[in-house]
């Protein structure tokens, strides 16, 4: 069929005036420096609807905005998975047998992530970084940054990194109340060892719950999205127009673990929630109100005189919890919360879930046909993550940093191991293969003589030594070799 330039005008612009409904393609993004240093959601200003005569190059140009607005602040994080140095087939096999486990290689990786402060805080998902010994942050200029893991959340599959650096390209935060279904969108990130990538779509669908989190309390109310999302995009921002992050990409629904027309991204207004949790507290501090609920069937509508199935069904109250204390009954239907509508059980988990201990809520209940308004006073979980605790990169201060773990050398370990010439010192028991020290050509059984000039006899003496490196200098070390009991310099630079 043969279409004329004016029809064909015609048919974008109806079609983009359905999709973003009163959102400007040319609208400017707000410049907020305040927001954007707090990690603040940014407000959207308001946007004049799309013209009638909008043409196709008008559309592709907001596409184009929208990803030069958000890439520069999209990095990708490359993770070291634990492993443990091999002891067979080497003299510490016997000694090690019953102790230290025999490893496997390190396990490498990468996902994405994005800065949304300047100074240096990235989200990105729980499942990139929850098993890594090691996380660097490459950013859109090539340069890399070993980040700290502040913390991670495995309820909702968020995680916070920090990068020592100021004045970063961030990502303004959206509103992922605001976005509706049908509405375009943009997901940003490093799919399938590429580089940096964009892709295209809108939104599917709100409030998935698709049981992939494995945990008994898991939070899961998915943005679900047809732009393209692959291995490598996790943790990578889904934007709008404008450019604002309104969910973190994190999972895809797929029969062969590649995209095929389904991906799913944690909303951001509860990502943020997380987030600011994870760096004031290093662990999520998350709301009680102490009640099991369902989603409303047509039958539970019937039986509780509902117009339509709608709200969240009280099917379960713990004694003494906020709900107990408040007066929430079985059968109670939650229909909203401090006057927001609430269409399912899902919906319900998320709302509580940004609000904090000890804070007060209003529950809009129908109890057999009859509307009442419920206050109650949240209490708390216990966090199921701090978060500085599991930062392997940070466990041992400067001594980490060497990227090699020791133990004293007694004349006894020294003939067990079979150490030639060597009967005091520090012995490295195991090395990080794929870091610096590794790659420097050190290895279990080397026994440490000195660092930059310093003798060393005990692993207090390299503790020492090791705290007044500064991050990223060059070491020195002499070593024993324990085949042949020389003696041999090892030079590299430390992690930063």
């Amino acid at each position: 069929m043969n279409l004329s330039r004016k029809q064909v005008v015609a048919g974008v612009a109806l079609l983009a005036t359905t999709i973003l409904g009163a959102t400007q393609l040319g609208a400017v993004l707000a410049d907020d420096a305040d927001a954007q240093l707090a990690g603040g959601v940014a407000a959207s200003a308001p946007a004049e609807p799309v013209r009638a005569d909008t043409t196709p190059n008008e559309l592709s140009r907001a596409f184009r905005r929208a990803a030069e607005r958000a890439m520069p602040g999209v990095v990708r994080v490359e993770v070291e998975v634990e492993g443990r140095s091999p002891f067979q087939g080497t003299p510490f096999e016997d000694f090690f047998r019953g102790g230290p486990p025999r490893s496997v290689p390190p396990r490498t990786g990468h996902g994405s992530g994005f800065i949304f402060r300047p100074d240096g805080y990235i989200l990105t998902n729980n499942h990139v970084v929850e098993d890594a010994r090691r996380v660097t942050v490459v950013l859109q200029d090539k340069r890399e940054f070993e980040a700290r893991v502040v913390g991670r959340d495995p309820n909702t599959d968020v995680a916070v990194l920090k990068i020592d650096a100021q004045g970063l390209p961030v990502v303004p935060l959206g509103d992922s109340d605001a976005v509706a279904v049908g509405d375009w969108v943009v997901a940003l990130g490093y799919p399938l060892e590429l580089g940096a990538t964009v892709t295209a779509g809108i939104v599917s669908a709100k409030g998935r719950q698709l049981g992939i989190i494995g945990r008994q309390e898991r939070l899961e109310h998915f943005i679900q999205t047809d732009a393209a999302i692959n291995p490598g995009n996790s943790g990578g921002p889904l934007v709008d127009l404008n450019g604002r992050a309104i969910g973190i990409n994190s999972a895809i629904r797929s029969n062969t673990g590649y995209y095929s027309g389904y991906g799913f991204a944690i909303p951001i207004n509860l990502a943020k929630r997380v987030a600011d949790d994870l760096i004031r507290y290093g662990a999520v501090r998350r709301p009680k109100l102490g009640v099991q609920v369902s989603d409303v069937t047509s039958a539970d509508a019937e039986v509780y005189r509902l117009e339509r199935p709608m709200g969240a069904e009280v099917v379960g109250i713990e004694a003494g919890s906020a709900a107990d204390r408040a007066g929430i009954q079985l059968g109670d239907v939650i229909v909203g919360v401090d006057g927001k509508p609430i269409e399912d059980s899902g919906e319900l988990t998320e709302l509580l879930a940004r609000r904090q201990p000890g804070e007060k809520v209003t529950l809009d209940v129908v109890r057999y046909g009859k509307r009442l308004r419920i206050s109650a006073e949240l209490g708390t979980f216990e966090p199921a993550v701090k978060a500085s605790d599991d930062t392997r990169s940070e466990r041992g201060g400067g001594l980490a940093r060497l990227g090699f773990q020791v133990r004293d050398l007694t004349p006894e370990l020294a003939r067990r191991l079979d150490l030639k010439g060597a009967e005091r010192g520090v012995v490295i028991v195991d090395v990080e293969e794929l870091g610096p020290a590794g790659r420097a050509g050190l290895r279990p059984g080397m026994v440490i003589e000195s660092v930059n000039g310093r003798e060393v006899q005990t692993v207090r003496d390299l503790e020492r030594a090791a705290r007044e490196l500064r991050p990223g200098q060059a070491v020195s070390l002499v070593v024993r070799r324990p085949e042949d009991g020389s003696r041999t310099i090892v030079n590299y630079r430390i992690r930063r």
